[in-house]
C-alpha cells in the first residue's frame, strides 16, 4: 500500500545520470531554493556529497505534496526512503499573503497569468510569510541510518527538486499547502472582496457629497435650480391642504387550486433560481473586473436536466425529470452521480473519452509508481484517459481538467465513485480500500 497519501500530491518520473555539470538548478526560483536550504544545512560535506549522489541516477521518483518530499533512493543493493519535510503555511499565513499581493499590480498580473513572478518574495516578506525553507521549518528523514543530519540522500533530493524548479516553480506553492489553481483562486477571491469593497466606499462618498451639497445655498434649496417654479406662489402652495389619496384597486382573484402547489412540487423552485442567478452574476462581475476568464456559456438542456436532477433536494423533481427527459432513467441517474461527482467537468468526463499525450500518460504512470509499494500496485489496461482493472472493477478517468475520476464496475456499467483527485494514486487508494 502506499506509504503515506496526501491531497494534491503530484509525481515525476527519476532524473537519469548525469555526468559533470551543475547539480544546482538555474533559474531564479531552483537558485532560490538552493541557497535556503544550504542556509538552513550549512554544513558543507552533506552538501558536497548530495550534488555528487544527485548525478548519480540512483533517486527514483519524485512524490512533491504538501508539507512533503519524497523518493526511493539506491545505494549499491540497498534501497531507502527519504523524506523531506517542510512546514505548511497556515490560512492567516496564506490571506495576508494575497492582501500584500494584490497591492503589488505587476505580480498580481504575473500570478493571475500562471506565472510565479520573482518579486511576490518581496510581497511574502511584507506579510513575514517565507515562502523558501528557513531554519526550523525544513528536516530530513530517511532509512539509510547515516551519521550525517542530514544525510547525503537528502541533500541530494534537495538539489533535484531544484531541477523541478527550473520546469515548474509552482511546486514551492505546493509544497507549502497550495497547488497553482487554489493559489489562484485565493488571490482572486481577494481581488474581488477588494473592487467590492471600494465600490461600497465610492458609493458612500457620493452620499455624503450630496449631502454636503444639500446643506449649502439658500436654506438648503441647493441654488436656483431648486428654486420655486415660475408663476407659483410658493406661500399659498403651502398652505393648501394635502389632498386625499385614491382608494386602493381591489386584490385580484386568487387562481384556482391556489391552495396547493400548481407543479405538484412543495419544494419552492425560486430560491433555486436566486442561487443559480447569484452564482452566474459573480461569475461575470468577476470577468468584468478582469479577475477571471469569461464564464462558461450557459448551460444546455440535457447538462442542465443533470444538474437539477443532481442538487434539487426534493427526490420528486428527479422523479419526474426521469419521466420527462427522454432518456432511460437510469441514465439520468449516472449522469446525476458523475456531476454530484465533478460537476460539468465530471458529466464530460462519464459522457466522453479522450486521448491524453504521452507525456501526461508517463507523468500518470510516474504518479502511481511513487505512491505505491511495486508488489501492491494492480494492473491497469490503459485505453485512451481510461485506466481500468476488470478484475478488481475499478477504473480511473483522467479529464481534461487535469483531475483523475473514479469509476467502479456495477451490473449496469460503470459508475462513478467520489470526487476527482489530483494525483491518480489517491483516487486509486480510494477505491481500492472501498
Amino acid at each position: 500500500m502506499a506509504e503515506a497519501q496526501h491531497s494534491g500530491a503530484r509525481g515525476f518520473p527519476a532524473f537519469a545520470a548525469r555526468k559533470g555539470g551543475r547539480a544546482r538548478g538555474q533559474s531564479f526560483w531552483a537558485r532560490a531554493w538552493t541557497g535556503a536550504v544550504e542556509d538552513t544545512w550549512p554544513e558543507e560535506e552533506p552538501l558536497k556529497k548530495g550534488r555528487a549522489f544527485a548525478r548519480t541516477g540512483r533517486i527514483g521518483p519524485i512524490a512533491v505534496s504538501p508539507g512533503r518530499i519524497s523518493a526511493e533512493v539506491y545505494g549499491g543493493e540497498d534501497a531507502y526512503t527519504t523524506v523531506v519535510t517542510l512546514r505548511e503555511l497556515e490560512e492567516p499565513q496564506w490571506e495576508l499573503l494575497w492582501e500584500k499581493t494584490a497591492d503589488r499590480p505587476a505580480e498580481t498580473r504575473a500570478l493571475l497569468a500562471g506565472e510565479l513572478p520573482q518579486d511576490l518574495l518581496e510581497a511574502a516578506e511584507d506579510a513575514r510569510v517565507g515562502l523558501l525553507p528557513g531554519y526550523g521549518d525544513l528536516d530530513a528523514e530517511c532509512d539509510c541510518d547515516a551519521l550525517d543530519h542530514p544525510c547525503p540522500h537528502a541533500t541530494a533530493l534537495c538539489y533535484q527538486v531544484s531541477w523541478l524548479l527550473e520546469t515548474d516553480p509552482w511546486l514551492l506553492m505546493l509544497v507549502r499547502g497550495r497547488d497553482a489553481a487554489a493559489a489562484v483562486e485565493e488571490l482572486k477571491s481577494e481581488l474581488l472582496l477588494r473592487a467590492m469593497t471600494d465600490a461600497a466606499d465610492d458609493d458612500s462618498d457620493d452620499e455624503d457629497e450630496q449631502e454636503d451639497d444639500g446643506e449649502d445655498g439658500n436654506g438648503g434649496g441647493g441654488g436656483e435650480a431648486d428654486g420655486p417654479l415660475p408663476g407659483v406662489d410658493p406661500v399659498a402652495a403651502w398652505a393648501r391642504s394635502a389632498s386625499p389619496l385614491p382608494a386602493p384597486p381591489p386584490l385580484p382573484a386568487a387562481p384556482a387550486g391556489a391552495g396547493e402547489p400548481v407543479t405538484g412540487i412543495e419544494a419552492d423552485p425560486l430560491e433555486q433560481l436566486v442561487a443559480d442567478a447569484a452564482v452566474r452574476a459573480r461569475s461575470l462581475l468577476a470577468y468584468a473586473l478582469g479577475l477571471a476568464a469569461e464564464p462558461a456559456p450557459p448551460l444546455g438542456l440535457w447538462q442542465d436536466t443533470v444538474r437539477i436532477a443532481a442538487v434539487h433536494p426534493d427526490p420528486r423533481v428527479a422523479e419526474r425529470l426521469r419521466e420527462s427527459c427522454g432518456r432511460p432513467a437510469r441514465e439520468l441517474d449516472r449522469a446525476a452521480a458523475a456531476w454530484r461527482a465533478g460537476g460539468a467537468a465530471g458529466l464530460t468526463v462519464l459522457e466522453h473519452a479522450w486521448s491524453p499525450s504521452a507525456q501526461e500518460t508517463a507523468r500518470a504512470r510516474a504518479a502511481l509508481r511513487a505512491g505505491w509499494e511495486a508488489q501492491e500496485l494492480i494492473g491497469l489496461e490503459v485505453r485512451d484517459n481510461r485506466w481500468t482493472s476488470t478484475e478488481q472493477g475499478v477504473q480511473l478517468r483522467l479529464g481534461q481538467d487535469g483531475r483523475w475520476y473514479p469509476y467502479r464496475l456495477r451490473p449496469e456499467g460503470w459508475w462513478p465513485s467520489g470526487p476527482p483527485r489530483s494525483n491518480p494514486s489517491d483516487a486509486l487508494v480510494e477505491l481500492t480500500d472501498d
